[in-house]
């Protein structure tokens, strides 16, 4: 629809492109994905609004802007093989598949998972494939991966997702405590892992072995400005 197209050209000139989201690959998936079909009928005409909405299960649909910031801050090349931790509604991965060869995305809630499946095969999504499984532990049976993000917060970052980047590849993960959150990015090398810090965030808590536990499942995320 109309409305939509013009509403998602809007989102990336003024949320993207006016706060310095540089990359072409970013800015044309975001420009081409189409955020309302990722949330429910009730919310499609705030799809496009410069926050992050709920999805139902304690989670959200991450605000656009955090989306191609994260996306960006993994340095992605069109070869490149990508896994992700919590599929959530399945925007991210959307975003992700229209820039890199494959998507490998995980999701510990099985009725999450089954809607953006569904999403997935209505759009003609090939290159993502889906598990339900607790993501903490990475996808061990596909690594290594040139890129891994993780879009919910962990108290550490999880082994397992370091174990499985390639070397050259980098990983974007929230890190903090149950309130606030940095931004992280690892890259890791032959002489080993190098971590910088790129902001401050606040998401839903990453729920497994290495993250949280059920528990603390309660909060939603947006971004800190």
């Amino acid at each position: 629809m109309k409305i939509f197209t013009a509403a998602r050209e809007k989102m990336v000139e003024h949320q993207l492109e006016d706060r310095g989201i540089k990359d072409i690959k970013v800015l044309y998936a975001m420009r081409k994905v189409a955020r309302h079909l990722f949330v429910t009928e009730a919310l499609q005409s705030r799809a496009y609004e410069d926050c992050p909405l709920p999805i139902g299960e304690n989670q959200t649909i991450s605000q656009p802007y955090m989306v191609a910031y994260m996306t960006e801050a993994l340095e992605l090349k069109s070869s490149d093989i990508v896994l992700e931790i919590g599929t959530g509604s399945g925007y991210q991965s959307a975003v992700l598949a229209e820039i890199v060869r494959q998507v490998y995305s995980i999701e510990r809630i099985k009725d999450l998972l089954a809607r953006a499946r569904k999403v997935f095969d209505e759009l003609d999504y090939t290159n993502i494939a889906t598990k339900n499984f607790d993501g903490t532990y990475g996808w061990k049976e596909k690594s290594p991966f040139d890129a891994i993000i993780v879009t919910a917060a962990s108290p550490d970052i999880p082994e397992p997702l370091i174990e499985q980047l390639a070397v050259g590849g980098r990983l974007v993960i929230p890190v903090g405590n149950t309130s606030s959150q940095i931004l992280k990015r690892v890259r890791k090398s032959e002489k080993g892992i190098e971590i910088e810090e790129l902001c401050g965030c606040v998401f839903v808590k990453l729920i497994g072995k290495y993250g949280w536990g059920e528990d603390d499942n309660n909060s939603k995320g947006y971004l800190i400005h």
